[in-house]
């Protein structure tokens, strides 16, 4: 892509993050109204601010022949960060309520007839199957209903199954974060985000904790395009599903 190129490209994406996230009509419509202007250009921008998604895919570790399913998968990038011999064997599900991602969803994986792409809401979607891993990625923290979503990923993987959440976050203190933001972070962040959208407190990694006790948890930064020298802090979790599930 030329200069020129990357820069028009760039200036969408930007216009349509200050016009911010619509309101007063129905979270579908607020999302697609929101990412429709930017959908082309959506994966060349954000691959430079959603830090540590290969590293999560790469910590799942999945066996040949295993059955993944993303929520907010969004335009189904995240499925070219799988091992080769994965792809080619595995069994796919990508499931986002945006028809404008969708689409590039639907354009980009056209040729896998292992891959099945699905509208629904992540809270309520079904399937029969159960999972080996589903993959939460930059999504949770746009989700109002975040804990129908946990609840749901939960119950759709089969037990010893995998739950990999990659998101920004923020952390006043206590487990299970061990690292603490404050407060100057917090309020900038999340102003920040929530102009687009984006919820940033820590209910979200709070409820996956108590959903998945048996977890591992990386707390890392990533550098925020055009904010020279400002980094916004994500995490990486993974859970596995215990053969036997007690609820509180």
């Amino acid at each position: 892509m030329r200069a020129l190129d990357r820069l028009r490209s760039d200036a969408r994406v930007v216009g349509a993050l200050l016009r911010g996230m619509p309101s007063g009509i129905s979270h579908r419509d607020r999302l697609d109204q929101f990412y429709r202007p930017q959908a082309a250009d959506y994966d060349r921008f954000r691959e430079r601010l959603l830090g540590g998604r290969q590293d999560l895919v790469d910590s799942l570790a999945l066996p040949e022949n295993a059955s993944v399913l993303e929520l907010g998968a969004g335009t189904g990038a995240n499925l070219d960060r799988f091992p080769t011999n994965l792809l080619a064997t595995g069994q796919f599900v990508l499931v986002d309520l945006c028809p404008a991602l969708l689409a590039q969803s639907k354009m980009r994986h056209r040729d896998r007839t292992n891959v099945r792409i699905v509208e629904s809401d992540a809270a309520s979607f079904d399937s029969p199957q159960r999972f080996d891993a589903v993959v939460i990625s930059y999504a949770l923290s746009m989700m109002p209903t975040f804990g129908d979503v946990i609840d749901n990923a939960l119950r759709l993987l089969r037990p010893g199954g995998k739950l990999a959440v990659v998101d920004f976050y923020l952390w006043s203190g206590g487990a299970p974060a061990r690292v603490r933001h404050g407060a100057l972070t917090r309020t900038f962040w999340s102003r920040w985000f929530a102009h687009d959208g984006v919820e940033l407190d820590g209910r979200r990694l709070r409820h996956l904790a108590e959903r998945f006790p048996e977890h591992e948890l990386v707390e890392r930064v990533q550098p925020v395009p055009m904010l020279l020298g400002m980094s916004v802090p994500y995490f990486r979790f993974i859970g596995i599903k215990p053969a036997t599930l007690t609820r509180s």
